[in-house]
C-alpha cells in the first residue's frame, strides 16, 4: 500500500505543482489503484509517473470544486483509448453523476467500459473482504468529504516452529491449516489451525481529507490512522484568511494529527504563494513543532503506508 501524489497545489496549477490528485496503489493487496480527486491535468501526471490507468479501479471525489474534478472527463476518455476494459466505480457528493454524464455526452466521448457512479452523503461508502471505506462531512464552501480507508485484518502466518514440532512438512496439510481446518500429525495427534497460526496481521488505515477548515469530524475520521493526508493551504499567520476561505493551516493540521493519534501526517494542497519546496519549509517546521512526524507532499512523491 503506497500513496503517490499527482498534484499538491491549491486552486490552480503552477509550474512546480499540479492541482489535487492522490493515487493509492494497492498492487500487492488487490493489484489495482484507487484515485482520490482528479484535478485538471491528472492524466498528464499519470503519463509522467509509474502508474497505469488500466489498474484504476475506483475514484473517490472529495468535493466538486474544479481543482478536484476538472481532470475527470479527460481521464475517463483516455483510459478507454489506452485499452482499459475493466469497470470503474466513482464515489462522490451529489452532483458528480450529472457532471460526468453531461461532460462525456456533450463531448461525444467513447467509453468502452462500465462506469458506475455512487453519490453519497457520508457513512460507509464501500466494503468488501479486504477493505472498508468510510466518509465524513467536513467544513468547506462546498459539500466536502474526507475518506477513511481501512484495510481489514488478515490471517496470521503459520508458525513454522510449531509445525516442525508436530512433524508436519510443507505441502497440502499447510493449505488445510491456513483454511482453518484440523489435520492429523504423523504421530496421530490432531492439530488444529489455532495451534499453529500466529496472531492476525493488523490492517493499515489511511485517511485522506478534502478541503476543510478545522471541524469536529476530522479527529474521529482520522483516529489512529497510519497516515493522515491533511490540507495545509496556509501558514498559521494567515489563520483568519484560512477560516474565511474554509481552509486549514499547517499548524491546525498538526494539532488534528496529534489529537487523532495518527502515526504520520502528510501536508498537501498548498497555496500558490508558496512557490517551491524552499518556500514550503516554514509550513513543515510550523507543523513539526506540534507533530514531529510530519512530511510535505510533493508531486510525484511516493509514500509507503507502513505497518
Amino acid at each position: 500500500m503506497e500513496l503517490y501524489f499527482l498534484g499538491t497545489n491549491a486552486g490552480v496549477p503552477t509550474q512546480q505543482r499540479n492541482v489535487t490528485s492522490i493515487a493509492l496503489r494497492l498492487l500487492e493487496e488487490r493489484r489495482s489503484m484507487w484515485l482520490f480527486d482528479c484535478g485538471e491535468g491528472t492524466q498528464h501526471q499519470i503519463l509522467r509517473s509509474p502508474l497505469k490507468m488500466t489498474r484504476l479501479e475506483k475514484i473517490f471525489i472529495t468535493h466538486l470544486h474544479g481543482d478536484h474534478i476538472f481532470g475527470l472527463p479527460g481521464l475517463l476518455s483516455s483510459r478507454g483509448a489506452q485499452g482499459a476494459t475493466s469497470p470503474i466505480t466513482i464515489y462522490g457528493p451529489k452532483g458528480i453523476k450529472t457532471y460526468i454524464e453531461t461532460s462525456l455526452d456533450i463531448s461525444q466521448s467513447r467509453v468502452n467500459y462500465q462506469i458506475e457512479v455512487i453519490e453519497h452523503n457520508g457513512g460507509l461508502v464501500f466494503e468488501d473482504d479486504g477493505f472498508r471505506v468510510e466518509a465524513a462531512l467536513l467544513e468547506h464552501r462546498a459539500e466536502s468529504y474526507g475518506y477513511r480507508v481501512v484495510e481489514k485484518d488478515r490471517p496470521g502466518n503459520l508458525n513454522l516452529e510449531r509445525l516442525t514440532a508436530y512433524g508436519l512438512k510443507p505441502g497440502p496439510l499447510y493449505g488445510r491449516l491456513k483454511r482453518g481446518e484440523s489435520v492429523q500429525a504423523p504421530d496421530g495427534q490432531l492439530v488444529h489451525a489455532a495451534d499453529v497460526i500466529l496472531a492476525p496481521k493488523k490492517g493499515r488505515v489511511v485517511t485522506i481529507l478534502g478541503d476543510t477548515r478545522s471541524c469536529a469530524n476530522i479527529v474521529p475520521l482520522a483516529k489512529d490512522s497510519d497516515i493522515l493526508v491533511h490540507e495545509a493551504t496556509f501558514m498559521d499567520d494567515l489563520r483568519d484568511t484560512a477560516h474565511e476561505y474554509y481552509h486549514s493551516t499547517a499548524l491546525q493540521a498538526a494539532a488534528a494529527a496529534a489529537e487523532a493519534g495518527v502515526k504520520e501526517l502528510i501536508l498537501t494542497h498548498f497555496s500558490s504563494r508558496y512557490k517551491d519546496i524552499e518556500h514550503l519549509q516554514p509550513l513543515l517546521e510550523e507543523a513539526q513543532r506540534v507533530f514531529p512526524n510530519t512530511r510535505l507532499a510533493e508531486d510525484f512523491g511516493l509514500y509507503p503506508v507502513l505497518r
